[in-house]
């Protein structure tokens, strides 16, 4: 059934015109001579300044510092970073640059493959067009890819995607293929608009890496720009994210941390590691980042919004970014809303599930991880944030991340 109050195909067009404009005053604005100077990091502390016990947080250090130890170590390289109140410990660096047994050791202006860390980014950028009056996310996703129809697709709305209860697949069907033949990522996002759905949408929660590309494409067409512009424009220098990045173009690749690739990508020239892939900048898995970069995106979630003399979001984004939307979808079961809880973009821990991320934190803790060895959560009531980067595979060993989250949780005071 069509949606004949929305706006038509040209309407939308017009609305995605004014947009650009709307953001290219934005950014004007923002470079003005009054606006207050972007800070380049969050100020570097002592644990004791910010309530948390050296010796308790030296747990995980060490535990770090086992596991990246020698050739065969079983995990090459990492960091961590904690924070809280908007200021942050010295993050600490371990082991190798890369998976290789003669790798050098790992810098100290290292950039990590953020993998799915990612996707946040990618929500922020798509909640900065719903305040902006642009986006609705009780839409169907029809209404702004009118080609996005058929096999219950008319029933898919913007928030499933936000929530992964769209009944999209995680990863197309085709996706080492398209990798393979070192496919655009149109091809990607055409992929998962045609792509054909597990279940009927809003009744089953599924991760969904398709998902995250519709809402890309979304982003795409209302802004008139690429998602890597945009994300670079409205969220990464705003913030004055020096060393992070959409797909690697402008970046030091030294400076790279090699990650361990899954088997299928094993002596190819489509893996995390490959030219064409960091390039890539996939919306699903492509940035990358530093562990003092990405802690001025938990000080902004942590700060409602703000940092540094910068509003990207409103308190109430942040709020309902954060909070456990799967309450709104009716048909859900309340067994996969009460032990599954999903914000807008963000993941909420998943206690007493294989896939949780620490005995010690409780639903309201956020965060999401990564496939090549990463995990990043805030605490609304510490006000505390935690930032493991690491480049081993994190679905080989997921308990290594569970056991320095607990370590460092149990460090806050």
């Amino acid at each position: 059934m069509s949606d004949r109050t929305g706006p038509t195909r040209r309407e939308l067009l017009q609305t995605a015109a004014v947009a650009g404009g709307a953001i290219a005053s934005h950014r004007v604005a923002a470079g003005a001579a009054d606006t207050p100077a972007v800070q380049t990091g969050l100020p570097q502390v002592k644990p004791v300044d910010i309530g948390m016990d050296p010796k308790r947080l030296q747990v995980a250090y060490d535990l770090m510092e086992k596991w990246t130890v020698g050739p065969n170590a079983p995990v090459p390289g990492g960091a961590i970073l904690v924070g809280r109140h908007g200021k942050v410990i010295a993050p600490r660096f371990f082991g190798r640059q890369g998976p290789e047994a003669d790798a050098g050791p790992i810098r100290r202006d290292a950039m990590f493959y953020m993998a799915s860390v990612t996707k946040p980014v990618i929500y922020i950028g798509a909640m900065i067009l719903v305040e902006r009056g642009l986006l609705n996310l009780s839409d169907r996703v029809s209404r702004y890819v009118p080609e996005f129809t058929g096999g219950g697709k008319d029933d898919v709305q913007v928030i499933h995607l936000f929530t992964h209860t769209s009944g999209l697949p995680d990863e197309l069907t085709n996706n080492a293929d398209l990798r393979r033949q070192h496919a655009p990522l149109k091809a990607f996002i055409a992929g998962s608009i045609k792509a054909d759905l597990l279940f009927k949408p809003g009744t089953r929660q599924s991760y969904a890496s398709a998902g995250t590309l519709i809402v890309a494409e979304i982003i795409q067409r209302l802004s008139g720009k690429s998602i890597r512009e945009f994300v670079h424009r409205e969220i990464i220098d705003p913030l004055g994210l020096k060393s992070t990045g959409l797909g690697s173009q402008g970046l030091v690749r030294e400076r790279i941390v090699r990650a361990t690739v899954p088997d299928y990508q094993v002596g190819t020239d489509f893996g995390w590691n490959s030219t064409y892939w960091q390039e890539f900048g996939s919306p699903t898995g492509g940035l990358f980042s530093t562990p003092e970069d990405y802690a001025v995106v938990c000080a902004l979630m942590m700060g409602g919004g703000r940092w540094g003399g910068v509003k990207l979001l409103s308190p109430a984004t942040v709020r309902m970014m954060t909070s456990n939307r799967l309450d709104d979808l009716p048909d859900l079961p309340e067994a996969v809303r009460r032990t599954q809880p999903w914000g807008l973009g963000w993941r909420l821990n998943h206690l007493g599930m294989a896939d949780s991320w620490g005995d010690l934190l409780d639903r309201q803790v956020f965060g999401h991880t990564g496939s090549s060895g990463n995990l990043v959560w805030m605490d609304p009531r510490t006000q505390g944030f935690c930032i493991l980067l690491t480049n081993y595979l994190r679905a080989r060993a997921p308990w290594r991340l569970v056991h320095l989250s607990n370590a460092i949780a149990a460090a806050f005071e």
